[in-house]
């Protein structure tokens, strides 16, 4: 079994609506409340980053997996929104859905484009943060798959 351990140094100097600071390796930023909770809104927040960690980790799972498979790629992009509800002064993250936008090269067949479609939604359930949200996260996935004619 390998082990991965990552580490995180955070910094908070006060109340609700101050700005605090975290590192963790290649991310260094200020973390505050965001401004929809009434905080002030500066650098990013934990709605940003898990939503971030959730968007990377789904894209990063989808490119392996391509590349894996010899697609001839010519286009990724994802766009992911993330819906908090907020009940009785309770904050749930509630949904993230993916819209992966996938464009696979003029010269890919109809069996590489069949495959596509497979990892795209494959790649959600392999994703090592979508594992760890599941049951508590909903997760849905609103792909545009498609070849370069």
């Amino acid at each position: 079994m390998t082990l991965h351990q990552f580490s995180l140094q955070a910094s908070w100097p006060g109340g609700r609506n101050e700005a605090g600071y975290i590192e963790a390796g290649n991310l260094k930023t200020k973390i505050s409340i965001p401004p929809e909770m009434d905080g002030p809104g500066i650098g990013t927040n934990p709605d940003e980053m898990l939503l971030g960690a959730a968007a990377t980790c789904y894209l990063i799972t989808v490119a392996a997996m391509i590349e894996r498979a010899n697609l001839p790629l010519k286009q990724l992009e994802l766009n992911s929104v993330g819906n908090v509800d907020v009940t009785n002064g309770v904050f749930t993250y509630k949904r993230i859905t993916h819209r992966p936008k996938v464009v696979l090269q003029s010269s890919a067949t109809n069996k590489q484009f069949s495959r596509l479609q497979e990892i795209v939604d494959q790649a959600e359930s392999s994703c090592m943060i979508s594992r760890a949200i599941k049951g508590n996260v909903e997760l849905v996935l609103e792909e545009n798959i498609s070849v370069d004619r």
